[in-house]
């Protein structure tokens, strides 16, 4: 069934893999969809599905009432929306930035469409392309709530959840930058472990299983130690920051013995040592969260 109609119509800036997932899952609730994209070309699957090829970036945006951008970043996103021609089309209209970047770069973006009479949403894709359009895909937004309420309807064609996480429109960008230490610091952690174990003789494929018990049992911790943090408490029972130096320092000489670079648990155990330092040996480790933003 189509929804064509004005309150459905949505236009999608930028074709990236995430932007074209974007486009596919509104054609697929119905809606009219409007596309537009730097490169030429990247369109033609979708309006081959019924898209409706902007030939202007101004064409687009005046084609529906709620524009959904997603680009590499802002300054990309700042080259398109703030081009004059571009911002007279968005007057009066809605922009939703489901655009990584930084928090303060989604306050300054939204200075510029309350400074031009845009009306402006910030919001972050915590999942990866494959599950836009699905159960499994997750989106968080900040800004004004009354817009948010008007397009969320639209906006749950995408998929998955949708959280409002408050007004402050740098917050889901705060919830982005937070979300992802968390995601590359995993990955730097495993990339490490791997060229260790293969230093020590042991594969990828033979050590995956274990790794997954260790990625298994970090929900319950990441929830207790969130409450630790909350509550300034940083219990130590069961491994105090001196045992956990003591073995951070073991994964230190064994890469570097194998010539390995162990500067990332370097750093980790720095920290530890440091708030060691300072009287801390018996709390645990996320007593370090105290001293990150010390100097």
């Amino acid at each position: 069934m189509s929804l064509h109609t004005e309150q459905s119509a949505v236009t999608v800036l930028g074709l990236g893999p995430m932007g074209r997932a974007l486009a596919g899952a509104f054609l697929d609730a119905g809606l009219r969809t409007t596309v537009w994209n730097r490169t030429p070309g990247r369109d033609q699957e979708l309006v081959a599905r019924g898209a409706i090829s902007a030939r202007s970036a101004e064409e687009a945006a005046a084609a529906s009432r709620l524009t959904v951008v997603c680009v590499v970043n802002y300054d990309a996103a700042d080259t398109i929306l703030r081009r004059e021609a571009v911002t007279d089309a968005l007057k009066g209209r809605a922009v939703v930035n489901l655009t990584a970047d930084t928090p303060d770069r989604a306050r300054d973006a939204a200075a510029w469409a309350a400074e031009h009479g845009v009306r402006y949403l910030d919001g972050a894709i915590m999942t990866p392309t494959p599950t836009i359009g699905t159960p499994a895909a997750v989106f968080i937004h900040s800004g004004p709530k009354d817009l948010y309420d008007e397009h969320q309807s639209v906006l749950e064609a995408l998929g998955g959840t949708h959280t409002h996480l408050g007004e402050e429109i740098g917050r889901a960008a705060a919830y982005d930058i937070a979300l992802l230490d968390i995601f590359w610091t995993s990955m730097a952690g495993y990339a490490h472990a791997l060229a260790v174990a293969r230093a020590e003789g042991i594969t990828a494929r033979e050590l995956a299983p274990f790794a997954k018990g260790i990625g298994d049992i970090l929900p319950p911790i990441f929830e207790g130690l969130a409450e630790e943090v909350d509550h300034g408490t940083f219990s130590g029972e069961g491994n105090p920051l001196t045992s956990a130096a003591s073995s951070m320092t073991h994964i230190v000489h064994t890469s570097e013995a194998h010539g390995i670079d162990a500067s990332v648990m370097r750093g980790a155990e720095g920290m530890a040592r440091r708030a060691i330092g300072l009287g801390h040996g018996t709390d645990g480790f996320m007593r370090v969260t105290e001293l990150l933003g010390r100097r």
